[in-house]
């Protein structure tokens, strides 16, 4: 099913690239974090242009919850910890700046998206020790961060940690305003990169800077991000005859809920799992369950799901794509905070492509390894990817991806084949959904 945001608004189509070119800039991918890449790179005078290999926003963009915030789950007091104050006041403060820089480009150019201020909260059932700890890492990295014990939320909370003047809107509404003026070529999927050129199957890019803003990274060596990352799915239902709760909420459990009106409607999400890895009972039904339990008198209206990169140390990777490409740019690893880490992206990319200096840009840099943080993911990826590369070679033929082949995995909510390795999937009858697959199953 179609998400909110589908349903409200529809992007005007675009053509394809029909002859080789040259620009100053190419950014490949059109969701939020390659279209408003192009859009700071324009507006700093660069010539730049969109590859999309389907149409644009059709990806992770279209199925997002729209929350524009700096704050992801429990983060700040892990970041203290890992990488040290320094570096976690950077990813607060690229964070921060984005909210802010949504709320200029959405004030400046009067885009109607549905724009609305509202706190952000990460709440808990039964771990008040755990609320209290972000909240002063919070409050001492500068973020507006408040302990309270008492919500909107239609029932009790133990605590709750509320960053004050975060945002949400509608993601397909802003994006159809800000990529009027930008050139994009859709149905031209980027095969390879060359040098400084875009190879795609209707023709050549030839460009001083390439940003790859795929959502997964189709490049796999150099960089080896396939190696460096897994992806995870998320459920939405949206609601009518739901409570308005003034605010964005999260529960900090991984089984728990998250919470946010849209106008009539109530966003309610969770019952997440890697991808590949579905649970027995349908994660829909899950939600739905829930939902008739918190609210009695709620009716379904939508319901959709998205995916979402998750690096090794639970911080994306926003940078050179590799130390041996030079002018190659990557942002990726958002794991369901793409709204202000698209932005900040953006920024980040805008300034190094300017020859900018931006203070916040190291903590996401894709060649940092930081071993307390990612020695614990690296494991368990290499696990779930030798799984299932190894599953079912002593068996029957069995579905394997094409991306490195380990065996698909079936989603019965969704009705797709899914990669528990990498995270690519594709449709019953073996069309390509979601990369870093490149084509579709050979029996297509």
């Amino acid at each position: 099913m179609n998400s909110i945001w589908s349903e409200s608004c529809g992007l005007p189509a675009r053509e394809s690239l029909k002859d080789d070119i040259v620009v100053e800039a190419v950014v490949i991918g059109s969701g939020m974090a390659g279209l408003l890449t192009a859009y700071l790179l324009k507006e700093q005078g660069f010539n730049v242009v969109v590859l999309e290999g389907s149409t644009t926003a059709s990806g992770v963009t279209k199925n997002t919850t729209a929350k524009i915030t700096s704050q992801h789950d429990l983060v700040y007091d892990r970041l203290i910890q890992q990488f040290g104050a320094e570096l976690a006041a950077q990813y607060a403060w690229a964070n921060q700046r984005a909210i802010k820089k949504f709320r200029d480009i959405i004030t400046e150019n009067q885009i109607d998206c549905d724009f609305e201020t509202k706190p952000a909260f990460v709440y808990s059932l039964r771990n008040a020790e755990a609320i209290e700890a972000e909240t002063i890492a919070a409050c001492k990295l500068g973020i507006e961060a408040e302990y309270v014990t008492s919500t909107d939320l239609p029932f009790e909370v133990k605590a709750a940690v509320k960053f004050a003047n975060q945002a949400q809107f509608n993601p397909l509404k802003f994006l159809k305003s800000i990529s009027a003026d930008l050139n994009i070529y859709e149905h031209t999927m980027a095969r390879e990169i060359r040098d400084d050129v875009v190879i795609t199957d209707h023709g050549r890019v030839t460009a001083d800077h390439i940003v790859v803003a795929t959502h997964y990274p189709f490049i796999n060596i150099p960089g080896w991000y396939f190696a460096r990352m897994h992806q995870e799915r998320s459920y939405v239902i949206a609601l009518k005859n739901a409570a308005q709760v003034n605010g964005m909420y999260i529960d900090e459990a991984s089984d728990g809920y998250s919470f946010r009106n849209y106008g009539e409607y109530m966003l309610f999400g969770g019952a997440g799992h890697r991808t590949g890895k579905h649970p027995q009972k349908s994660s829909y039904e899950t939600l739905r369950k829930a939902a008739k339990k918190i609210f009695p008198q709620s009716e379904e209206c939508y319901h959709w799901s998205a995916q979402d990169c998750v690096t090794w140390d639970d911080v994306p990777y926003i940078g050179r794509y590799s130390a041996s490409i030079s002018n190659v740019y990557v942002a990726t690893g958002f794991k369901k905070w793409g709204m202000s880490t698209s932005m900040a992206s953006a920024m980040i990319l805008t300034d190094a492509i300017s020859g900018k200096q931006n203070d916040c840009a190291e903590v996401f840099t894709p060649q940092r390894f930081n071993a307390s943080a990612s020695v614990k993911n690296l494991i368990t990826d290499v696990g779930h990817s030798v799984a299932g590369l190894s599953t079912g070679l002593f068996s029957a033929p069995s579905r394997r991806c094409a991306h490195l082949g380990c065996r698909l995995q079936w989603n019965p909510d969704e009705e797709s084949w899914d990669c528990p390795c990498h995270g690519s999937r594709y449709t019953s009858d073996g069309k390509l959904i979601d990369n870093p697959a490149m084509k579709g199953l050979s029996h297509e």
